[in-house]
């Protein structure tokens, strides 16, 4: 019999990421891994297919750490999916909602869930992975303790649900990137697709100025662009972007060629099938 594929994930079982393997690969078996490191390690070597890795939340921002790990992870991203996320307030059995004096789960779930908490008034336990505040609480049983975590977590551990959907933004959605070892088949032409890239500007002035002009002066729609120190150098900020298009049409293969006369270094980590979400986004 042979074996099914593995998913490499961050974080313990049941977490928003475990959902996520779940959700949009039930034909691969979730692979847990203690850091975003060991999740692409897992990848790379091939002891997983795929990766399903956080980039992006819509109330929290980025996820940290993620961004400049990419380009050094040897993979390519070839998808996105976004998960809505629903975090359920767990403890164990018999446990009453009045009772609860401390609340375990991450800071990343905190700033989620901030009016639900203010509200409760609950002290807040520091966790490192929502599904890890759910095992806690599960092995260490007490009626004044609760946990923040998806639904998957409280399947898993045992324990109950006493306050549903406590995010206080129903539309709370992370970003998911598809990691693989190789790059997919490019989209055929006319479809939506995500260009992901990374690029370190020239030391010199007006360096970036110039080098987003190509994008303007030849219609592409940026949707993405961060930056963050490479080595602690103050002076060669690293930029992570993200564009609609093919690197193979003709207005983005321009607005490319203008970027690296102002780039020491230029590097396109995926190009990828547009995620149906995108499309909704605004229409809600």
């Amino acid at each position: 019999m042979t074996e099914p594929l593995k998913i490499a994930f961050q974080g313990e079982p049941g977490a928003n990421s475990h959902e996520a393997c779940l959700a949009y690969f039930p034909n691969y078996e979730p692979y847990p891994c203690a850091t975003f490191e060991d999740a692409f390690d897992a990848v790379k070597t091939g002891v997983c297919a795929l990766g399903m890795i956080p980039v992006e939340n819509s109330i929290a921002g980025r996820v940290a750490d993620v961004h400049h790990l990419l380009p050094s992870s040897g993979l390519k991203i070839i998808g996105e999916r976004f998960k809505p996320i629903r975090f359920q307030l767990m403890a164990n059995p018999g446990t009453r909602l009045e009772d609860l004096k401390t609340v375990v789960s991450m800071p990343f779930a905190w700033g989620q869930c901030r009016r639900f908490l203010r509200k409760l008034g609950v002290t807040m336990e520091a966790a490192s992975d929502t599904a890890a505040s759910a095992r806690i609480v599960a092995e260490h049983p007490d009626p004044t303790r609760g946990a923040i975590a998806p639904a998957l977590a409280a399947e898993i551990y045992g324990l109950d649900i006493i306050a549903s959907d406590i995010e206080d933004e129903a539309h709370n959605t992370t970003r998911f990137v598809i990691m693989s070892p190789e790059a997919n088949p490019r989209p055929p032409e006319g479809a939506a697709c995500v260009t992901s890239f990374v690029f370190r500007v020239r030391n010199i002035p007006a360096a970036l100025y110039k080098a987003m002009g190509g994008f303007a002066t030849n219609g592409v729609n940026m949707t993405k662009l961060e930056s963050y120190m490479e080595n602690g150098a103050f002076t060669a900020t690293f930029f992570y972007a993200e564009v609609d298009g093919r690197p193979e049409d003709v207005n983005l293969a321009h607005a490319f060629e203008e970027l690296g006369f102002f780039s020491e270094r230029f590097e396109i980590l995926g190009v990828y099938p547009a995620d149906p979400y995108r499309a909704t986004v605004g229409q809600q």
